[in-house]
């Protein structure tokens, strides 16, 4: 067993994107817009704004209340798709439930779309023809590259269909040419397939669902889950006895997390670089 470390690999490509940061002739610009006052979306906004810190981008987090109207969300967002600084917008989930997340996401300029969430950037997935892509299922994608793991022709097993990671994870392994099944919570026999698969993405939010039993000898398996179990944070695979069987495996915390973010600041950066290319000007 080898661990994918996502921390150290996320580190690597923050410090390529310093690098490229220097050499551009405009500062990258990432808004995050949060309403309300979720404590789990603090933390994930508080270190989205460190990770911009550390690379040198401008960072703007726009706090909203939580009895927020649909229109004043929308009108917030029409400003920040205008701003000629602010490259990338992401909005934070949850939103609270008076909002319509489909019409919100859906109002984020498509070149902005730093989540990969706008139907044309996933019509551009679905097509192979990826622009900006969901920062999860992009940050899977490193850590497989990073170790040359290979997926040509390989069994690939997703559990989970979420637009946020499973169903943009599937396409990507696609890409890769290895052969995707999709599961989810309502899949009978998962069990069956997971011992089928060559890799397994576990994206469906349930804590230690993938078990020793369900992972065949050899097998990549990747833990996109983030959960709570007798007050400790654990993914969706039950690491201590996945562990052994596996030939790579992530950590829960410091696998895919650290990816997320980093892979946000990339699509950021490109986003940044695609404004220069249609205005004309030379990084």
């Amino acid at each position: 067993m080898a661990l994918l470390d996502g921390k150290s690999l996320a580190a690597e490509l923050e410090a390529s994107l310093k690098n490229e940061v220097e050499r551009l002739s405009i500062r990258p610009g990432l808004a995050v817009i949060m309403a309300g006052d979720d404590a789990a979306s603090k933390i994930y906004v508080g270190r989205k704004e460190q990770a911009c810190q550390r690379v040198g981008f401008y960072s703007e987090m726009v706090y909203l209340p939580a009895d927020i109207s649909q229109e004043a969300l929308l009108e917030q967002v029409q400003v920040l798709n205008q701003r000629s600084d602010i490259h990338g917008i992401l909005v934070q989930l949850p939103l609270p439930a008076q909002i319509d997340v489909t019409q919100v996401l859906e109002a984020v300029a498509p070149e902005k779309d730093v989540d990969g969430f706008h139907p044309i950037n996933a019509g551009h997935l679905f097509n192979g023809t990826p622009h900006l892509v969901p920062c999860t299922a992009l940050g899977v994608m490193h850590l497989l590259k990073s170790q040359q793991i290979p997926m040509l022709g390989k069994q690939a097993l997703v559990i989970g269909r979420s637009n946020i990671v499973g169903k943009p994870m599937a396409l990507l392994l696609l890409q890769e040419h290895a052969t995707v099944t999709i599961a989810h919570s309502r899949t009978p026999n998962l069990a069956e397939l997971c011992l089928q698969a060559d890799i397994i993405v576990a994206a469906v939010g349930k804590a230690k669902l993938v078990t020793a039993e369900m992972v065949k000898p050899g097998a990549v398996v990747i833990d996109v889950g983030m959960n709570r179990s007798e007050g400790k944070l654990c993914g969706d695979v039950d690491f201590e006895s996945v562990a052994p069987k596996a030939s790579w495996i992530t950590p829960v915390p410091g696998g895919v997390g650290p990816m997320t973010i980093s892979c946000l600041l990339l699509n950021t950066l490109q986003a940044a670089c695609q404004s220069l290319a249609l205005s004309g000007t030379r990084g």
